[in-house]
């Protein structure tokens, strides 16, 4: 159990984050600092809605002129959930361009999650690209996660999905990669519940520790390749779910009636080891229910109440049948023993600080962007 449990209990008034995130704050009314970021972060991210419909039409227009000549003019990352299949409705059906959708086959998709992948792009006359990482060698990565035992375990996962994306980008010579990420549903989430998607050197020093196999071809980016990315090849991501009012149960209803999208039971769980992780690993070990963050969310952004969050989290994280039977896939698909997975559980929990990283020079960075955001208004 995690040694925040020893800490006095305390809970938001105002959305539902708790004292299971170690450096929440809360102000004289009890408000707290998740809130209050949340608040700043839709005032620099979300395009006020009088600015939205010229800004999305020049923004469109000028990926289209960027894009002449060339076999797609944008890309975009598909996994089957709510946000990356929206995201592919509004920039095909709404924006009328042509991406190349890229999904990262890492081994742990979901049957559901695969079907609504090919029905979204069939319906929508979408090219895919499907990167299919090589699995002992990601499967050692994972594993080496759970003996570093930080709450971080999905970040293999994410930092390669950025890795295949950029380099589609910088093969066909695309500016614009276009991100289902977005202010309304994905703005709270506490640093040491999930940190590092960008951060090789984190990733890699983990591995150093813990991994048996080398990683010859696991997509990733160093911080120098990042800048090669961004300041020489000039490409650009964009959270299009900004420039838009994204109401998270329409789009839901919309791409099932259009599209033939079938819902899959929880956010991320479009992927099996997502799933078990965030339903099993870490309330368990790590005391921690992202469900929290996820509904904190959407309590900010006015599409949920307080009161609904609360009775949603009061629901079990995850079926128990689905739980015990994905315990078993994970256990068995990782090649371990049941003893050596309690044994993984059972190393003292750690954070991202325990290990090598860029953590410093990513603030700086996010200061520097957010200062220049704030100066051009």
């Amino acid at each position: 159990m995690s040694s925040n449990s020893i800490r006095p209990y305390r809970r938001c008034v105002r959305c539902i984050m708790d004292t299971s995130d170690p450096d929440i704050v809360f102000d004289g009314d009890g408000v707290c600092n998740h809130c209050h970021r949340y608040e700043r972060v839709a005032a620099e991210r979300l395009v006020p809605e009088a600015e939205r419909q010229g800004r999305l039409s020049a923004l469109a227009s000028q990926i289209r002129s960027e894009g002449k000549g060339k076999p797609y003019d944008c890309i975009i990352g598909v996994s089957g959930g709510v946000d990356s299949t929206y995201l592919a409705y509004v920039v095909k059906r709404q924006l009328g361009l042509r991406p190349l959708a890229v999904h990262l086959d890492n081994g742990w998709d979901s049957e559901l999650a695969v079907s609504n992948i090919e029905k979204t792009l069939k319906a929508l006359e979408i090219d895919l690209y499907t990167y299919v990482i090589d699995w002992e060698e990601f499967r050692d990565l994972q594993i080496a996660f759970l003996k570093g035992s930080t709450p971080d375990g999905e970040v293999p996962t994410d930092h390669a999905i950025s890795a295949v994306l950029y380099e589609r980008a910088a093969h066909f010579g695309v500016r614009y990669i276009l991100l289902g990420t977005n202010v309304v549903t994905e703005a709270i989430l506490p640093v040491k519940w999930g940190y590092g998607y960008f951060d090789f050197r984190y990733i890699k020093d983990v591995h150093r520790r813990f991994g048996q196999r080398p990683l010859r071809t696991y997509p990733h980016f160093s911080l120098f390749r990042l800048f090669w990315y961004l300041f020489r090849k000039r490409i650009r991501s964009v959270s299009i779910l900004n420039y838009i009012h994204y109401d998270k149960a329409a789009a839901m209803a919309l791409i099932q009636g259009d599209l033939g999208w079938k819902y899959y039971g929880g956010k991320h769980y479009e992927s099996i080891y997502t799933r078990f992780y965030q339903a099993y690993v870490l309330p368990r070990k790590f005391d921690i229910d992202k469900r929290k963050a996820h509904y904190s969310n959407l309590v900010c952004s006015g599409q949920l109440t307080r009161e609904k969050a609360l009775e949603m989290l009061a629901e079990p994280v995850c079926p128990e049948g689905m739980l015990a039977e994905d315990r078993d896939y994970v256990i068995k698909k990782l090649s371990l023993t049941e003893s050596e997975f309690e044994a993984l559980l059972a190393i003292p929990a750690r954070t991202f600080l325990d290990y090598r990283t860029s953590y410093r020079l990513f603030e700086l960075a996010k200061q520097v962007v957010n200062k220049g955001r704030r100066l051009i208004g």
